[in-house]
């Protein structure tokens, strides 16, 4: 066993059913589950469901980093590798690769059908992952009694809010030391937890002096940003967010409305909002009607198509001009670019601030960025520039709503 694989032992020799791998930035999570799934796969009567919550091509995302892990181990050569699945030719052994969440549709019932082949149920970038009745359906369907069954669930913590934690940590936790930082993990007897930060990787080598730098840095100028980001402390929903004042309910369809859309590929995603305002009751309604990575520019056409018509008002992040232009001339859309200026953020977050957010319809991912959208420097008026997709994007249909421009055709 390699010493990367001895700081997470346990995978290999706890009985358990759940595993919570979680930690901060470079923390070898993802890496180390990699490299023991690879392994598990040279036992016999294995079936691995891999997934992440949105994942268009798993050619163009997980497989590669896959193969990484095969060649570096110097075993690449016993596996056969398709579009979507990684077979171990000496014991018929696989690793099936999906989105929950695909450019196809919801896959839960594809994927619940496999649970007679599948003995491990894998779950990466869980803090995409918020549908917790989805996960119970996956769950329920892993019940293979030849193998040891698993379910392993890799996160960077977000906040107490996210149904793992309220799940797997809130009934019974305890706190430990992290390199001088609490950290609260579960304590219940079904679950293995393992926490992990980037000092091991630090330790083995991984890690180029200028990035640990980077990282002590942040420690001495920002403690909260680096206890949240680089130890993986869970945070609670009001500790230093933008936007506080915030509940859920129910659409005002007597309101005009536009969409806000922000482009991302990966690791970011491309995030669409349904913005509406009442000005005299100081409301902003917000409805999430698109969160995905990986959509390239027909898949974003494709995705647009099925949310809105060519008349509908849609308000796009102005730095590229040329998706912009691609939507409007290939996908037909009534789709014009937001107004950016010095100091726009910081005034369209005052604006907002003045107003109750109602967050509408299921929403999750909306949800998870209002509880993990942090001041960098709250005195500046500079947030953190990340957990933000939505929180862009409602910004572009609030700014344009309150402007009162609205373009036709």
């Amino acid at each position: 066993m390699t010493e990367t694989s001895e700081q997470f032992k346990r995978l290999y020799t706890s009985p358990k059913r759940y595993f919570l791998i979680t930690g901060g930035r470079a923390s070898l999570k993802s890496t180390t589950v990699h490299d023991f799934v690879a392994r598990l796969t040279f036992e016999t009567g294995h079936g691995i469901l891999f997934t992440r919550y949105t994942m268009t091509s798993a050619t163009k995302s997980i497989i590669p980093e896959f193969e990484s892990i095969l060649d570096r181990l110097g075993i690449r050569q016993h596996f056969y590798i398709t579009k979507s699945k990684i077979i171990n030719i000496r014991t018929g052994s696989f690793i099936l690769f999906s989105g929950i969440k695909t450019s196809s549709g919801d896959q839960t019932a594809n994927l619940k059908s496999l649970g007679g082949s599948i003995t491990t149920f894998i779950v990466e970038e869980g803090e995409d992952f918020q549908n917790e009745r989805t996960f119970d359906l996956i769950d329920d369907s892993i019940r293979s009694n030849s193998r040891q069954n698993r379910v392993i669930w890799i996160q960077n913590p977000t906040t107490k809010e996210h149904f793992i934690f309220k799940r797997w940590i809130d009934p019974k936790n305890k706190e430990i030391d992290v390199h001088g930082h609490k950290v609260i993990v579960s304590d219940m007897d079904e679950v293995e937890h393992i926490h992990v930060t980037y000092h091991l990787a630090e330790r083995l080598g991984f890690l180029s002096k200028g990035w640990v730098n980077k990282a002590n840095k942040v420690k001495d100028e920002n403690p909260k940003f680096y206890y949240h980001n680089y130890i993986g402390g869970w945070l609670s929903k009001a500790e230093g967010v933008v936007y506080e004042r915030w509940e859920r309910g129910k659409w005002d369809n007597s309101l005009s409305w536009c969409y806000g859309l922000d482009f991302g590929f990966h690791p970011d995603e491309t995030a669409m909002i349904k913005v509406a305002v009442n000005h005299k009751q100081k409301k902003l309604y917000l409805e999430e009607v698109l969160y995905q990575k990986e959509l390239s520019t027909d898949g974003m056409i494709r995705a647009i198509k099925r949310i809105a018509t060519d008349k509908d008002l849609i308000i796009a992040d102005n730095s590229e001009k040329r998706l912009i232009h691609d939507l409007r001339t290939k996908g037909g859309f009534n789709i014009h670019p937001c107004v950016k200026g010095a100091g726009s953020i910081k005034k369209g977050i005052t604006d907002i601030q003045s107003f109750d957010i109602i967050v509408c319809g299921e929403s999750n991912n909306l949800v998870r960025e209002l509880s993990n959208y942090v001041w960098n420097d709250k005195k500046s008026g500079v947030p953190v520039d990340t957990m933000n997709h939505l929180c862009d994007a409602f910004r572009y249909g609030f700014d344009r709503m309150s402007r009162g421009k609205i373009f036709v055709g």
